[in-house]
């Protein structure tokens, strides 16, 4: 289509849909970059458990070189593991400091949320961490520097530990498998593989991953040494006790679903499993968790932060029980409770308000049964419909799903209106302003208003079954007035006695409602009188 002129309109339209392919991308990122987050929280934590697990072998070095009467190569060996975990320290620390200098760059944390004022920004990122085209000054070289140092020092510190290490942990992406035949990645170095063209919740994660593999590192260099003061850890590849949940977040009434395992590569060890939140089913070396989350103090955002403990006892080579402790923090969020309705924002009295409950965040394990204060509650056909008959000024509606209460909405209730008392002659409404010939007939209707209609039609069908008419003239009535239990009725012998400037006066004696289960009752109208002029 290049060269053809376009009107005015279709620039318009082509304007209109740049920006909302732009809105559409900016949602996908949003979303992203939330999956982000997750992932630097769990890598965070994953520094935490192992560092943890680190100092438990540490610990338990220290015992075992007493208890063998502190001999001299043992101490040398343990000094060496202090060394390990104190550079370890180092590192970590100087990467931490590294997170919060990048953070304060490019512009901190809302003081409010504290949710990063630019999380989606790279082009900050990269003038911190890269520095400006072709110079190499960012901070991400330094930081390179710096593992590599940190590697071989460590390796350095043992021959053992010298065969089994990397002395390089911070590579280009010439030295990574998954980038060195990738024609589009491969010539790059360190810092722009790493922090090129990434936001700064991207580059946050990856610095928690590199804080990982420094973590891996020591755990690493603590196995090798401490096999050389007698076997005080169980010869793992790798020891942690590990939590893997399906989500943080789940909704009351939901199945929350975590496994929580060794991380060890002996098949030897069968180890035994518990947690807080009730029995653990081990299949493999793998315990699998369940139980139903429910929530009863929730935030103003509608969250509930909880923890549950878990335990894992395994039996060393010296025959002895050591257990590996876990606990796990989740939030039980309040699921939203979505109420459709012609009368959502309130119900009418001892009428039949059809209501349909969802809980959306349940989908198809959603499987209700509901209560009510000052109400009663009628079951539907489809889950989730139902409907309410108030007795009382304020209803209290309970929505559970499954046994487990969701939550509880709360409805004003309110009177019917008055129905509209109308006259007609035939199909014709009375002009009881300007008045008329006198009719033959006619007919009194009771009609609720037109919203009531179409909330509740089934409880707004009126009949008016009593009224009376009488023909006046002067201040005197022309024979007896006519008592009608009927909607219409014949008044000719009325039309017959007649005269201009006399006066047809109609008074509702009573009108009746029908309720939505087929029952009548009167309706509460007072005696409302109609005065039609004959002319």
């Amino acid at each position: 289509m290049a060269g053809l002129k376009e009107t005015p309109r279709q620039r318009m339209i082509g304007l209109m849909y740049l920006v909302l392919t732009a809105l559409l991308a900016l949602q996908v990122s949003n979303a992203v970059l939330e999956k982000f987050i997750f992932i630097d929280e769990s890598l965070q934590h994953s520094v935490h458990v192992s560092r943890d697990a680190s100092s438990k072998v540490l610990e338990a070095m220290k015992k075992k070189v007493a208890d063998e009467g502190n001999d001299a190569r043992d101490l040398a060996y343990l000094k060496k593991a202090e060394s390990v975990k104190e550079e370890t320290s180092k590192m970590i620390g100087e990467i931490e400091k590294l997170r919060a200098d990048l953070i304060e760059f490019t512009g901190g944390r809302d003081p409010k949320t504290g949710e990063l004022k630019n999380g989606k920004d790279y082009d900050m990122v990269m003038n911190y961490m890269i520095g400006p085209e072709g110079s190499k000054s960012g901070k991400a070289y330094q930081l390179q520097a710096d593992l590599n140092n940190f590697a071989k020092k460590i390796a350095e510190m043992d021959t053992a530990l010298g065969k089994q290490l990397q002395t390089r942990i911070a590579l280009e992406a010439s030295e990574m498998e998954q980038y060195k035949n990738n024609p589009d990645h491969k010539g790059k170095d360190f810092a722009q593989i790493n922090f090129g063209n990434t936001p700064l919740v991207a580059a946050l994660a990856i610095m928690s991953e590199m804080e990982t593999q420094v973590a891996r590192y020591e755990a690493k260099a603590l196995e090798v040494i401490s096999q050389k003061v007698g076997q005080v850890v169980v010869k793992f590849d790798r020891i942690e006790a590990k939590v893997s949940a399906e989500s943080k977040i789940v909704a009351a009434g939901t199945t929350y679903k975590a496994t929580m395992y060794l991380a060890a590569s002996s098949s030897q060890i069968t180890p035994r499993m518990s947690s807080s939140v009730g029995a653990v089913k081990v299949e493999n070396g793998v315990g699998h968790i369940e139980f139903k989350a429910s929530g009863n103090n929730y935030d103003k955002d509608g969250n509930e932060k909880k923890t549950w403990q878990g335990a894992i006892t395994i039996k060393t080579t010296r025959g002895n029980d050591t257990t590996f402790k876990v606990e796990q923090e989740y939030i039980v969020a309040k699921p939203v409770i979505q109420i459709q309705s012609a009368t959502v924002k309130s119900l009418y009295l001892n009428c039949g308000n059809e209501l349909s409950v969802q809980v959306p965040a349940l989908g198809a394990n959603y499987d209700p049964s509901f209560s009510a204060v000052n109400a009663e509650v009628i079951k539907g056909a489809k889950k989730g419909d139902i409907i309410i008959v108030p007795n009382a000024a304020k209803v209290d509606l309970q929505v559970s799903s499954g046994g487990t209460l969701i939550g509880t909405e709360h409805f004003p209730v309110r009177l019917l209106p008055k129905p509209d008392i109308e006259i007609f002659s035939g199909t014709r409404a009375l002009d009881l302003k300007v008045g008329g010939p006198c009719p033959r007939s006619l007919t009194a209707k009771a009609l609720a208003e037109q919203s009531i209609r179409d909330a509740i039609p089934k409880d707004a069908r009126y009949k008016v079954t009593a009224w009376e008419i009488t023909l006046a003239r002067g201040r005197r009535p022309i024979g007896t007035p006519m008592k009608v239990t009927s909607e219409t009725v014949d008044i000719t012998q009325f039309a017959s006695q007649a005269q201009p400037g006399d006066r047809l006066i109609i008074e509702i004696k009573n009108v009746k409602r029908m309720n939505f289960r087929g029952q009548t009752e009167d309706a509460k109208i007072g005696s409302p009188i109609f005065t039609y002029s004959i002319n």
